[in-house]
């Protein structure tokens, strides 16, 4: 288990054997993470028909993942993310394992059930910075987009499956058993990344002998480093800026949808179903199209902006819809889009950030993937019940293609995402030092 000391920018032999391994290992816990969503939502309504229960338990499963994953990242660029990562699958592991032996004892108390939620999700927050901060580690540069692809592929195709798998082991058992069958998954992802060479990662701060230098910054040092870093290097902070918008005026429209299919073409619940489905089929297809072509991408921001600004219209068109055979399929594109704008995005980040500030940039991009869709919740739940439903896909839809329109036209944004437009070549990126701020 001991990472061997190389430079992650190497050639990297057999790093398709590491990536197969890593990303089946994932894949894997993945399921039985999915498994445990699927069913404690469906446990909690079927047991407690409340709504505020379920308010709780997604408070309970994603603050403490948004909390976390600020000191989980600074943690991701001083210790060995393999083993971070091991050891926050096995804490994971250890709570669902605890809270399947006292319901198997007759202890049911929903408190156990939020407790638990808490601990998975806190573990979360670490796991998550440090794998996405791992995978340019193990993968070379030229194959980030492609691995991205393939990873956000597997992602969608278990939100298309989970559901599946979790709905008949609950309805043969009950949730403890999907509780075990989450144990043997973690168990089996640890085992595997266990076989994954990971190239040990040398900061700066690390190679000077001790008391030559300056000491080793503190955890809130290294964290205030990783926020002056995002706000002084122009294009990881114009590119996490419309990642993040983009997550809050996407992730409306991806829970209002089912609201106006309701609405709109009725409650049958095969139409929610359908429409679910279909943009999850989105996402798959996405992934698959830059698991594919993903090493032929020359021009990563222009597919980046022409997807965002494509998923701004395809988002108003849905408000506009009265079809909803059309309906559907515009939910598909949008699912396509928003994953032609996400995996280059992450393959940007994971090539041009310093490898020992990857942890504390990735940390801040779970905090916007635990938060941005909340976030908009909040802001357009409410408003749903004022307005129609299509109203405000129009207006998320057009406020999008405004943001992205007003991006570029800041000199400096558009001057710093020029920086980053084209793969990396044998030369390491200049984009850290870029003078666009």
């Amino acid at each position: 288990m001991n990472d061997e000391a190389a430079d992650p920018r190497d050639e990297m032999p057999g790093w398709k054997r590491n990536v197969a391994i890593f990303l089946t290992g994932q894949t894997i816990s993945l399921l039985g993470s999915m498994l445990v969503q699927f069913a404690v939502m469906w446990h909690l309504t079927i047991v407690t028909q409340s709504g505020s229960v379920l308010m709780l338990s997604i408070v309970f499963g994603m603050l403490p993942q948004a909390f976390m994953s600020i000191f989980g990242g600074v943690w991701a660029d001083r210790h060995s993310r393999k083993l971070l990562i091991i050891g926050a699958d096995s804490a994971i592991a250890a709570i669902t394992l605890a809270l399947a032996l006292l319901m198997l004892s007759g202890v049911d108390d929903l408190w156990l059930i939020y407790v638990a939620l808490a601990v998975r999700s806190t573990f979360a927050g670490i796991q998550t910075p440090a794998v996405n901060a791992m995978v340019p580690q193990i993968v070379p540069a030229p194959q980030l987009i492609r691995i991205n692809g393939i990873n956000q592929s597997i992602q969608s195709g278990m939100m298309l499956l989970a559901p599946v798998v979790a709905a008949a082991i609950y309805a043969s058992f009950d949730i403890v058993a999907v509780f075990f069958v989450d144990v043997v998954t973690a168990v089996l992802g640890i085992g595997m990344l266990m076989l994954v060479t990971v190239p040990r990662l040398v900061r700066h701060d690390d190679a000077a002998p001790e008391g030559a230098g300056p000491e080793k910054p503190s955890y809130f040092g290294d964290l205030a480093a990783g926020v002056r870093y995002i706000r002084g290097h122009g294009a990881v902070k114009w590119l996490m800026t419309i990642f993040a918008t983009t997550m809050v005026l996407i992730g409306a429209p991806s829970y209002l949808t089912p609201l106006m299919v309701t609405r709109t073409f009725g409650d049958e619940v095969w139409k929610l179903t359908t429409n679910e489905v279909f943009w999850a089929a989105g996402m798959l297809a996405g992934g698959l199209a830059m698991a594919f072509v993903g090493t032929r991408v020359t021009h990563r921001v222009a597919l980046i902006v022409g997807s965002t600004l494509a998923a701004g219209v395809l988002t108003a068109g849905l408000g506009l819809s009265t079809n909803m055979w059309v309906f559907f399929v515009l939910g598909l594109l949008i699912g396509v889009t928003f994953t032609l704008m996400s995996a280059p995005s992450m393959a940007i980040l994971q090539e041009t950030v310093e490898p020992e500030m990857q942890g504390r940039v990735f940390g801040f991009v779970g905090i916007v993937m635990t938060v941005a869709m909340p976030l908009s919740m909040v802001v357009f739940g409410p408003l749903a019940d004022r307005y129609s439903v299509q109203v405000l896909l129009v207006v998320a839809g057009a406020l999008l293609v405004a943001f992205v329109a007003a991006v570029l036209s800041v000199p400096s944004a558009r001057r710093s995402l020029a920086a980053i437009a084209r793969p990396a070549t044998s030369e390491p990126a200049e984009v850290a030092r870029d003078p666009a701020r």
